[in-house]
């Protein structure tokens, strides 16, 4: 009789979300066209609640956002917390709600709605580790790894969390039906997974499946393809860390552009069964290493077209529209975004996104989309390459250098006839082996 009740509470949740379990038409295609939008509900607005974010659906539509993600939305650790408010990675309960951000109502009107307005929604998901007061240590310790005295292991470097026991199958299974509860309760779209080559990848191996018994997911791990090739097999997307880290360096070390390069061949090689997330800011960057423009100074703007325009999806966090400049929001208090009615960047990202998602010549993950560095007369100085989709077709020059007044001629024959640049709207005809003039750090990305 208890199953059967619980049968029927799960089949009015899944009804009154809008899911049929028997679905076929359902799938994740939109991933190949999307992009990736970080909230930061805390520090988005000054409420810093659900509802309060929630008005600003139609202005990141315009911008022409696709996935938004939202940052972990569940209650915070009080114990040995950081701050006065405490790491949102530091759960209490995987599957609550934050009362700092509003209710379970309150989300579940976000996520319809957003849905109604075209969005797709993941939330972060945090496997690795809880917060030290998680009502599993007092219902579960043994779902927990402990150290020789007994007491609950702590993660690695971080005081506030401690690691959970993936050897136990019963924890397993709770953690699976935990996410579950989220996609049957709200109908989110995915999982962005917090330190996802923490958590051993069978794991994942054994999740994913099972809880897209209910829906197809999209899956988002934070982990680098190059150092963990096998988790690639379960998510869609992942981390371009390596990347990350050596765009920085190129800019602060003056290093050669065959270090990119070299890298980005590496990462082509993986193939295309999953995607690579290209970002020049997120919470953690963000907070603790600075913003885009104390990392990347005059190169952030550049790094950001090749992030909407290169294999894969392009991932932005809260705030760069404006931009943010120098401003690192706090972690552990409250600090809410300096929004000043001024989105500086949102036409600049706008033109992108859109690009991006009409255009199938920028499709990610997708076999029919090639990606060719291009011969130019600057090898040491500009990368540009051609996007290519059957008869779409986007170029794209950057000049990854301080040279002024560059004069840029493409070598490659693959660069044949007229394309339209898509910021300056202007015709060029490639047959002709113009002359492009460049400033530094300059960016120019055009369509056929």
């Amino acid at each position: 009789m208890k199953k059967l009740f619980l049968s029927a509470i799960l089949g009015i949740s899944l009804l009154s979300c809008g899911i049929q379990k028997n679905e076929k038409t359902m799938n994740t295609d939109w991933k190949h066209t999307t992009n990736i939008y970080e909230v930061n509900v805390r520090q988005y607005t000054k409420e810093g609640t659900f509802k309060a974010f929630q008005k600003e659906l139609p202005r990141l539509k315009e911008m022409g956002v696709k996935t938004l993600w939202f940052m972990p939305i569940t209650p915070i650790a009080q114990k040995e917390k950081k701050g006065s408010l405490g790491s949102p990675y530091a759960a209490q309960d995987y599957t609550s709600i934050n009362p700092e951000f509003g209710n379970l109502e309150d989300f579940k009107n976000l996520v319809n709605e957003a849905h109604k307005m075209g969005f797709k929604v993941i939330i972060d998901w945090v496997a690795n580790h809880t917060g030290w007061d998680h009502v599993w240590t007092k219902t579960h310790p043994e779902y927990y790894v402990h150290d020789a005295d007994g007491s609950f292991h702590r993660a690695s470097g971080m005081d506030d969390i401690i690691e959970l026991d993936y050897k136990n199958p019963e924890m397993r299974l709770a953690m699976i039906d935990a996410m579950k509860y989220w996609v049957e309760e709200t109908n989110i779209d995915g999982f962005r997974c917090d330190l996802a080559s923490w958590v051993e990848v069978d794991f994942w191996q054994q999740a994913r499946p099972e809880v897209e018994k209910i829906k197809p997911l999209f899956f988002l791990g934070e982990f680098d393809e190059l150092e963990n090739p096998d988790y690639g097999k379960v998510f869609d997307a992942s981390y371009s860390w390596s990347w990350m880290h050596k765009t920085e360096d190129f800019y602060k070390k003056k290093l050669p552009l065959t270090e990119l390069t070299d890298l980005l061949a590496k990462y082509s090689a993986i193939g295309g069964n999953s995607m690579r997330a290209w970002f020049t800011s997120n919470h953690d960057e963000n907070s603790w290493n600075g913003t885009e423009y104390e990392k990347y100074g005059e190169m952030a703007k550049p790094l950001a077209v090749f992030s909407a325009t290169w294999d894969g999806v392009p991932l932005m966090y809260s705030g760069q529209e404006l931009p943010l400049l120098n401003k690192r929001l706090e972690f552990f208090e409250k600090d809410p975004i300096p929004w000043n009615g001024s989105y500086k960047l949102e036409e600049f990202y706008k033109k992108l996104y859109q690009l991006k998602s009409e255009n199938p010549a920028l499709r990610g993950g997708d076999a029919n989309a090639t990606t060719k560095i291009l011969q130019t007369n600057a090898p040491d100085k500009v990368l540009g390459y051609l996007r290519k989709n059957g008869d779409d077709e986007v170029l794209v020059i950057l000049n990854l250098s301080d040279t002024q007044h560059l004069k840029l001629q493409i070598l490659d024959d693959a660069v044949k006839g007229k394309y339209k640049s898509l910021f300056s709207g202007l015709t060029t005809d490639f047959d002709t082996k113009p002359t492009i003039e460049m400033y530094k750090w300059e960016h120019i990305v055009f369509e056929k």
